[in-house]
């Protein structure tokens, strides 16, 4: 199992360092097609901007998993070990309540009401379907973070979290 995360977590991080550097690469062309070509290139806006998207959205599945999301953690920390648990517990479950709900469903049937229309991006011609695939994508992968955290938060002191 602990390869299984790893793998995951070096996969993410990855994908969103290329993501990174593809998006630097595509704005640094843009200005220069736009500023010294004089004629901008038609596709970089539009791939600047799935890009971001992904970055973003995957982007919060990682932070996710690095622990570094918004949080307001005063009143649990103030709270005995087990009712820490227990309360953090119950987050992670509305954590994965939510992901499920909005990210997996809501992102699938957004994927395949945009595959079925058949609606197709303006420069880059590509099926809006597949940018969306995203979401569910991103669902899948917090919810596993999700169950790796409430795994992480009840077991024993001696053994390395997931």
């Amino acid at each position: 199992m602990r390869q299984l995360v790893k793998l995951i977590d070096k996969s993410l991080a990855a994908s969103l360092i290329a993501a990174m550097a593809a998006i630097l690469l595509v704005v640094v062309w843009q200005v220069i097609s736009r500023y010294l070509l004089k004629d901008p290139a038609s596709v970089t806006e539009e791939l600047s901007r799935f890009l971001l998207i992904w970055i973003g959205i995957l982007g919060s599945a990682y932070a996710y998993r690095q622990k570094v999301h918004l949080g307001f953690n005063l009143i649990v920390n103030r709270q005995s070990e087990t009712m820490r648990r227990l309360i953090m517990t119950f987050v992670e479950l509305l954590v994965v309540t939510f992901c499920v709900l909005v990210l997996i469903v809501g992102g699938n049937a957004l994927v395949s009401l945009t595959l079925d229309l058949n609606q197709i991006s303006a420069a880059l011609g590509v099926k809006m379907g597949w940018i969306y695939t995203v979401l569910p994508v991103s669902g899948v992968i917090m919810v596993f973070y999700s169950f790796i955290n409430i795994y992480n938060l009840w077991i024993d002191e001696s053994q390395e979290p997931l």
